[in-house]
């Protein structure tokens, strides 16, 4: 009988750890997972450039994660605190200001295809004023950060704590094209909680109460 026992117990671990490592092993994933997921954005904006070359904090763009429980998408007006001014790479304006002294002119403003799409969404003409021919129109932007609605994520207390946005985005300094680093899985989230200083987060223990997510 303890041998039947024994016998049942190990097939079940076996068979629970099989369940655990083959979906990686096959690339396959449960449901509500999207890790991995990178779609192409409507404007080709580089998280490298503007983070990590440049330096822009996070929450400079993302200002409501530290005040609402959304990071948020910023408002192109935000993008336009800086490229009312910068309309194209260094390199390519340089490129016309060679140019128009070889031929004895005044440069022309040089404007990149990705931030020709940022104008015409705010409906500015070619001189950056807005011009009536055009309508406004929101960027439609694609989300990759989602959660189920029955688990209640808020970012206020985890910026407050020290949790790096790296933590849970991962690189996104590093990434031409943002994509879904952690499966967000209930699991992953509750390691965390468990050990918080792993995250550099300076506290004993967070909540691992059913109630502090979901409500």
């Amino acid at each position: 009988m303890n041998k039947r026992i024994t016998t049942l117990t190990l097939l079940a671990a076996l068979l629970l750890g099989l369940f655990a490592l083959v979906p990686k092993l096959i690339g396959l994933r449960l449901p509500g997972n999207d890790e991995g997921f990178e779609p192409t954005q409507p404007i080709a904006y580089s998280h490298r450039l503007h983070a990590g070359e440049l330096g822009v904090d996070c929450q400079y763009c993302h200002s409501g994660a530290k005040r609402s429980r959304y990071a948020g998408i910023p408002a192109a007006a935000v993008c336009m605190n800086c490229h009312r001014f910068i309309s194209a790479s260094r390199s390519a304006v340089r490129a016309e200001e060679m140019l128009a002294e070889e031929e004895g002119r005044e440069p022309n403003r040089v404007v990149s295809p990705e931030l020709a799409k940022l104008y015409t969404a705010l409906g500015l003409g070619p001189d950056l004023l807005p011009d009536p021919a055009l309508e406004p129109q929101p960027i439609e932007w694609i989300r990759i950060y989602s959660l189920p609605d029955f688990a209640v994520f808020d970012h206020r207390p985890h910026v407050y704590a020290g949790v790096a946005c790296q933590n849970c985005h991962g690189p996104v300094e590093t990434m031409e094209r943002v994509r879904q680093v952690r499966s967000l899985s209930m699991g992953w989230c509750v390691n965390c909680h468990r050990n918080p200083q792993e995250a550099g987060v300076a506290v004993a223990q967070a909540s691992i109460d059913c109630s502090a997510c979901h409500y």
